[in-house]
This record gives C-alpha cells, sequence and structure tokens, in this order.
C-alpha cells in the first residue's frame, strides 16, 4: 500500500497494490498497522456504511463534532466518486480549503480523513462506496456544511448537476458555522488525536 498525505493536515491517499491473475485480482483494502504508521495510533473500526448514489449525487459536507468525531476511511466499489476532504477546523493554516482523490474500481484508492475534518462524496458514474468509521453514527453530534458554499467551491465536473438531500441543502455555509461556533477547533482537535 501506497499512502500519500494531501494537502490538508490528517489526511491521506491509499493506493493498494493489486494482484492480477487469471482469476481476476486481489488487493488489501485496509491494513489498520500500516495506517496507524501515519496516523500515530490503530484506527478502532466500530461501525461500516454502504451508499448507494446514482450520477449526481452528493453527500455532505458532514463532519461530527470532536470529542470523538468520526474518523472514515473510505472506498469506491463500483462506480466513480470524487472524495472531497474540507478543512474546516478554525485556527487550522489551512482552514477552507480542500483537497480531493477520484475514487473508482480501476486505481482502487481510499482516503482516510482524521477526526475534525469535513467530508463530501460526489458520485460522477452511478456507483457504491463503502466508509469504515471509528466511531458510530451520533445524531446529536453530527453536523453540515451546504457543499454548494460559493466560499468553499468544491471543484465539480463541468456539468455536473449536484443532487443534494434537503438537509444538506438546508446547511449553514462555513462561515455561518464558524459565525454560530458550530467548527471544531484546529487545536483542540490534534489534543485530541494524540490522545488516542
Amino acid at each position: 500500500m501506497d499512502f500519500r498525505p494531501l494537502s490538508i493536515e490528517g489526511a491521506w491517499e491509499i493506493t493498494p497494490r493489486q494482484f492480477p491473475d487469471s482469476r481476476g485480482m486481489f488487493a488489501e483494502g485496509f491494513r489498520a498497522d500500516k495506517l496507524a504508521e501515519h496516523i500515530g495510533h490503530r484506527m478502532q473500526v466500530v461501525q461500516t456504511n454502504i451508499s448507494v448514489s446514482t450520477a449526481g449525487a452528493v453527500r455532505g459536507i458532514h463532519y461530527a463534532s470532536v470529542p470523538p468525531s468520526q474518523a472514515k476511511y473510505v472506498t469506491a466499489l463500483s462506480g466513480v466518486f470524487i472524495d472531497f476532504i474540507i478543512d474546516i477546523r478554525v485556527g487550522s493554516p489551512t482552514f477552507g480549503q480542500w483537497d480531493s482523490v477520484r475514487l473508482d474500481t480501476v486505481d482502487r484508492r481510499a482516503v482516510y480523513l482524521s477526526e475534525g475534518l469535513g467530508h463530501a462524496l460526489a458520485c460522477i458514474e452511478d456507483g457504491t462506496a463503502m466508509y469504515l468509521c471509528s466511531e458510530t453514527y451520533n445524531p446529536v453530534a453530527e453536523k453540515g456544511i451546504t457543499p454548494i458554499d460559493p466560499t468553499v467551491a468544491l471543484a465539480l465536473p463541468p456539468g455536473f448537476r449536484p443532487i443534494l438531500s434537503e438537509k444538506d441543502t438546508a446547511a449553514p455555509t462555513l462561515e455561518q458555522a464558524r459565525e454560530a461556533g458550530l467548527l471544531p477547533d484546529y487545536d483542540e482537535v490534534l489534543a485530541y488525536r494524540r490522545s488516542l
């Protein structure tokens, strides 16, 4: 597995080695020990989520309150997605910036995003994504920012027409969430991660 740190601190792109033969292909999809070498602790997977999306679907920008928040390891089981990691940590040097990774069944990449980061998934071709999560879903702690916030300006492909849930459509902008005190603090996030 190849781990590449993204431009947002606390996020990595993971590319597995693939072993094709006459039967098909084999690859390791997740290695807790290898991931721990990069994040400094072992990710405990306590919930897996599977989302089936039609082209145009956008899920996010989602995040959860820290602590405990929710680290995620995301990969595509079918179709094509753009995975966006958004720095929503107030006080971070890259606050308001994002990075992205194409997830598909060609390279079979995955994305890891640590606690306190925002996450959005845009479906380019009908498909299924799987999330490994470090915490169970907590509706009280779950928060969101609209993925069509023009100040965040996620780079969706030309002609892409986003299909959003009512919840994501009604979510605040990044600045509204900041003014309301809903965003995680960068130093508090780092301190929490060091405690893991």
